[in-house]
């Protein structure tokens, strides 16, 4: 989603590398989590769960003249409910609580727990992740001087396998298409399928070179899949899964009981 926004709106690499604050995420992350949170709260929008995403019927039939009503309406919802929680009633800050809500979740405290890694334990976390989605080997380098490349595995499907090279970043911000030139570079005559892994992002330009015609291509994990994988192979990363209850009143039944 963020990809397509960023391809439409053709912001620059400049641009895509922006931090919010002292990151991990990027500014036009930041303010896409909050164009969610905004959709959502206005009904145009809905998740069935995290990281999914859906255009609600209301979505699908909106005209850009009722987005103006929907807004005021969404933001005078959240006064109220700040009013009845605290005497504030500065609509800016609870809008910051809704996102923090929203979008600053584990998924932020994770990152910064491994950028704090070292080098070489993030390759290690690479190994591990590349062995349980589906590498029957992985191996780390652990060579300086190696052309950029931290590893290479053996990817297994069925009856077929291939070699693998990977490099491992851990940056904030986006990586540019350089960085995937590099890459692709240090495979030259040794292999040709690479896997570029990064705590960060990758610009719109780093992707296009990625899947540039006539090279080999290179496969993507930015810092959003590098949880996700986390998560569901539970690397590191334990999930609690919660019953919510929706309860509805049919006030029709209490009427119904009325004497007539």
């Amino acid at each position: 989603m963020d990809a397509a926004v960023i391809q439409a709106l053709q912001f620059t690499s400049e641009q895509q590398a922006v931090l919010h604050g002292d990151g991990p995420r990027t500014k036009i992350q930041y303010r896409l989590a909050w164009a969610r949170t905004y959709l959502k709260g206005m009904g145009l929008l809905t998740n069935s769960k995290r990281g999914v995403w859906s255009v609600t019927e209301t979505g699908q039939t909106v005209t850009e003249d009722d987005i103006g009503p929907l807004h005021t309406k969404f933001v005078a919802s959240l006064r109220k409910k700040s009013k009845k929680k605290s005497p504030r009633t500065d609509v800016a800050q609870d809008l910051e609580q809704v996102e923090a809500e929203a979008e600053a979740d584990w998924k932020d405290e994770l990152l910064e727990t491994l950028l704090k890694m070292s080098p070489t334990a993030f390759e290690r976390l690479a190994q591990r992740l590349l062995r349980e989605s589906g590498f029957s080997s992985a191996t780390v380098t652990g060579r300086s001087g190696d052309g950029g490349i931290d590893g290479q595995g053996v990817y297994q499907i069925s009856l077929l396998s291939f070699p693998v090279f990977f490099q491992c970043k851990r940056y904030t911000g986006s990586v540019g298409a350089g960085a995937v030139r590099d890459f692709r570079g240090a495979m030259a005559g040794r292999g040709e399928k690479g896997l570029l892994i990064t705590t960060g992002t990758f610009t719109s330009e780093a992707q296009a070179e990625a899947n540039r015609d006539g090279a080999p291509p290179i496969d993507l994990i930015d810092g959003d899949k590098v949880c996700e994988l986390l998560k569901e192979y539970s690397i590191g990363v334990t999930t609690t899964e919660r019953v919510v209850e929706d309860v509805k009143i049919h006030t029709e039944y209490f009427a119904s009981l009325e004497p007539k």
